[in-house]
């Protein structure tokens, strides 16, 4: 299966035709075409994106998409903020982490070195790094972008909608041939898109979104992230696998593992 996802990946520029191929040809594409993205194409996906599950049907996703001049003078006004505000203006929720463990430090790592190398990037060249990681704020080149925001009430359920109302649009994005990449590093210009967007002060930025069409000469493109085998993730519970629940539950303490009665967002 590890095989078949990078043959797909390094082959994606076709629409998928079903859920399996969506989902092995998807990638975080990091260099675009400047073929343009109808605004009638981005609507035809979120009509049907709308439909993502969310916990008691809250709907928790707001969505502003930019497209042909608006999205232009958001490239163009993070690039001048760059220049005064080299780490954005402030994100309002931890992207990742402040102590990363292992494995998932690991995982981040080889996912950075891996990129760096289709660069030639250096481990100790941060300038590099930076100008890379600055791309973001372009959309990679893509000639449309999405920025998702959530109400501030909304607690980490909803994150979790939020998250799977997003993966429902990149899987219907490949149905068309196009392609995204995810970028929650657009939480960090929280500020600067709650002025210029005029997002209501009761939502927080969540992240942005690329779309566009994959430039098939860029090396970029060809980031093949690896992933963690099934035995690695599962547990499987069966005839031959199960729980001796009564000594379980008497080792069940009343404490709970963690209190939820104060938000940590």
């Amino acid at each position: 299966m590890d095989q078949l996802r990078k043959e797909s990946v390094l082959s994606n520029n076709l629409p998928a035709h079903s859920v399996s191929e969506a989902i092995l040809t998807r990638s975080s594409i990091r260099q675009f075409t400047s073929q343009p993205v109808s605004h009638d194409t981005i609507t035809e996906i979120l009509d049907v994106a709308r439909f993502a599950p969310s916990g008691g049907n809250l709907q928790p996703w707001k969505v502003h998409v930019l497209n042909g001049s608006a999205m232009s003078a958001l490239k163009n006004l993070l690039a001048q903020r760059l220049k005064t505000h080299p780490v954005g203006d402030g994100s309002e929720y931890f992207v990742y982490p402040i102590k990363l463990k292992q494995p998932y430090k690991g995982y981040r790592s080889k996912c950075a070195l891996d990129l760096h190398r289709l660069f030639g990037i250096g481990r100790k060249d941060r300038k590099a790094k930076f100008q890379q990681m600055n791309k973001n704020y372009q959309f990679f080149d893509a000639p449309a972008g999405l920025i998702f925001t959530i109400d501030r009430q909304m607690q980490q359920g909803q994150f979790v909608d939020l998250g799977i109302f997003m993966q429902s649009f990149m899987l219907l994005a490949r149905e068309k041939g196009l392609h995204t990449c995810p970028q929650k590093v657009f939480a960090n210009w929280s500020r600067t898109l709650h002025h210029c967007l005029q997002i209501p002060s009761e939502h927080m930025v969540f992240g942005g979104m690329a779309i566009g069409y994959v430039d098939p000469n860029a090396a970029v493109n060809r980031l093949v992230t690896d992933r963690a085998g099934v035995n690695d993730f599962t547990v499987f519970l069966d005839d031959k696998n199960q729980l001796p629940l009564e000594k379980t539950l008497e080792q069940t303490t009343s404490k709970p593992i963690h209190s939820f009665s104060k938000s940590k967002l």
